[in-house]
């Protein structure tokens, strides 16, 4: 079992810049792939972007464009989301997620955080 716990969202002005954060606890962390998904009110939630659990491979949905990063610390069990040139429409709830392969469809991914709000302002 693998617990997620998102941090670091907020209000920001467009431009600017946040750096979110999940906490993992498990044993199995290591060996699993990360993703950060997104939800703004009245869309699909949508992969952000994913990463292998070494690190070593990178996923990225349709919507970042190069302005977002992924990373993640094993030692740590933490995975973060580095958010550059924000803009309004990236108003959204932001969800961590854990699952046995990188994916880009939700379904692959078997745990879930509880996903903090990220608010651009114009």
């Amino acid at each position: 079992q693998v617990q997620l716990v998102e941090s670091g969202g907020g209000l920001v002005q467009a431009g600017g810049s946040l750096r979110l954060s999940c906490a993992g606890s498990g044993r199995d962390f290591s060996s699993l792939a990360m993703a950060w998904f997104r939800q703004a009110p009245g869309k699909e939630r949508e992969l952000v972007q994913a990463i292998s659990w070494s690190g070593s491979t990178t996923y990225n949905g349709d919507s970042v464009s190069g302005r977002f990063t992924i990373s993640r610390d094993n030692a740590k069990n933490t995975v973060h989301l580095q958010m550059s040139i924000l803009k309004p429409e990236d108003t959204a709830v932001y969800y961590c997620a854990a699952g046995p392969n990188l994916d880009s469809d939700l379904k692959g991914y078997h745990y879930w955080g509880q996903g903090t709000q990220v608010t651009v302002s114009s």
